[in-house]
């Protein structure tokens, strides 16, 4: 068996490097460079993470003024950031060598999580502080971009869903491990330590953004060092990199001549838009549903729902190493219209059904007119207790069916097998279906739809969970499911790699 063919059964997290002692340095180069990939995909992953669970304490701690509203604007900086500097940083890589972008936006990155941790220190205006840093947080992991058109240009046609589902499975650890970290660091507490002579806090809030630029050091120094420009063509022989001279450019202009099926293209980015929108929802409404449907408090829902995150979060990794095999035995297409259709019916588990409803929030006060003087002043007296419950403000709470937690736990299951699944087929099949011809500005355009859906579901969910209720709110949801299984279908004949679409390979 050929070293091309090996990594169709490579475990997840390896390459097929191993397999085969015979291979040259270019070779192990080319697959140590993508292992830099992975790192970086990774350290991504933890910037976003490392502070999403205290960014409201810390908002609250250095800004009297800042509500919840404008957290949420926070949380988004972090997404339109990434969506404004992706195809930046992918237009970039097309025509220099990919170290340049990357050691820049990654120094933007480590700058932006040390401005973070200063964004005490001004006497006013502190929350806009925290806002600009969290942007440029995201401006720097528009990386991501670079990231993935360098492993579809380092890789074969069957070497792509490994290497794909690999940096998939290193973000989703980054995803589970930056919550961690940020835990680990809480003990350092509120107060933390002063240090005089540079001016800084260090305490559970800063620590986390400094241990992220930590590790930003470490990734400028792995790609400076280890990182070579390397391309294969579909069958992965090596060929000469872009990125240097115009002759190179000539060379591969040459060899593109075919032109890249732009209604795939712009298939692909509907597509992962949707998917990246849903899960942004999903992520986004955990929190506030099980506080109305649940009545947990606000300690129980963060405590209950990071342990299903980070539960989603090791299944998805599961999901990866399924998929990688999957997809070489079915193809690319039919596994991402499974992993609608299992999100299809992860959400519509959640549809409410039933004649019980949830509990109000102080019900017993305000629907019981023989209350008793005593218990009124029980109430009084534990009116320090938080309420739980759904809110009687929301309307919706007195006629819409309460959602059990069974209902809850099968569709956490069902979007954690189908989300992974989409995520790393929709890219994937993008990247085949490019091609030879430089991706950097493709993959921008891609991770940019990615993060403006990021932005959008959290805004589009929480004024339709708010004002509608859970069975609007997930029926949209579905809807959204089904137009791209539509999609999917109507195209599912385009959606193919640029060598099968020319002739060069049989599918």
């Amino acid at each position: 068996m050929s070293h091309l063919d090996s990594d169709d059964t490579t475990p997840l997290l390896r390459d097929d490097e191993s397999s085969d002692e015979s291979q040259g340095e270019d070779y192990r180069s080319r697959w140590r460079s993508i292992r830099v990939m992975y790192f970086t995909m990774f350290l991504s992953s933890v910037g976003f993470t490392i502070v999403i669970t205290s960014l409201w304490p810390y908002l609250q701690k250095i800004d009297d003024d800042a509500d919840a509203s404008f957290l949420g604007w926070v949380v988004a900086a972090y997404s339109l950031g990434q969506m404004v500097a992706s195809p930046i940083f992918g237009w970039w890589s097309n025509y220099r060598p990919r170290r340049e972008p990357l050691v820049c936006s990654i120094f933007i990155n480590l700058s932006a999580n040390i401005y973070y941790a200063y964004a005490y220190l001004p006497k006013n205006n502190n929350k806009y502080h925290m806002l600009m840093s969290r942007a440029f947080v995201g401006f720097g992991a528009g990386n991501v971009a670079v990231v993935r058109s360098y492993v579809a240009g380092a890789t074969s046609l069957k070497e792509r869903t490994g290497a794909m589902a690999n940096m998939s499975a290193c973000q989703a650890l980054g995803f589970i491990l930056g919550p961690a970290l940020q835990a680990c660091l809480s003990f350092i507490g509120e107060q933390g330590v002063t240090l005089n002579f540079i001016h800084l806090q260090l305490n559970m809030y800063t620590s986390p953004a400094l241990l992220a630029t930590a590790f930003g050091l470490i990734n400028i120094l792995l790609v400076v060092l280890v990182l070579k420009e390397h391309r294969v063509d579909d069958h992965g022989r090596q060929i000469r990199a872009i990125n240097y001279t115009s002759e190179d450019r000539e060379d591969i202009s040459e060899e593109t001549e075919e032109t890249i099926d732009q209604v795939a293209v712009l298939t692909s980015n509907i597509l992962f838009f949707v998917v990246m929108f849903i899960f942004a929802v999903f992520e986004t409404i955990a929190t506030p549903l099980t506080m109305d449907m649940f009545a947990w408090t606000r300690k129980e829902a963060v405590l209950y729902n990071g342990i299903i995150i980070c539960g989603i979060g090791f299944e998805s990794i599961l999901v990866f190493l399924v998929v990688k095999v999957a997809s070489q035995r079915v193809g690319d297409r039919p596994v991402l219209l499974a992993g609608l259709a299992v999100i299809f019916c992860g959400f519509f588990i959640l549809l409410p059904w039933g004649n019980q409803y949830p509990k109000i929030q102080w019900a017993d006060l305000k629907n019981n007119s023989l209350i008793s003087q005593v218990s009124k002043a029980v109430i009084t007296s534990n009116s320090s207790l938080e309420p739980t419950g759904c809110p009687y403000e929301q309307t919706w709470c007195q006629y819409t069916p309460v959602i059990h937690l069974a209902q809850y736990i099968s569709s956490d299951i069902l979007i954690g097998v189908g989300y992974p699944a989409c995520n790393v087929m929709s890219y994937t099949l993008y990247s085949k279906i490019l091609g030879p011809k430089p991706q950097g500005v493709y993959m921008g355009w891609l991770t940019a739809s990615g993060s403006g859906a990021r932005t959008l579901g959290p805004v589009f969910v929480s004024q339709v969970y708010g004002l509608l209720g859970p069975r609007w709110a997930f029926s949209l949801i579905c809807g959204m499911v089904v137009g791209a299984i539509v999609l999917l279908s109507a195209a599912y004949h385009r959606l193919i790699s640029f060598s099968v679409r020319h002739g060069r390979t049989v599918e």
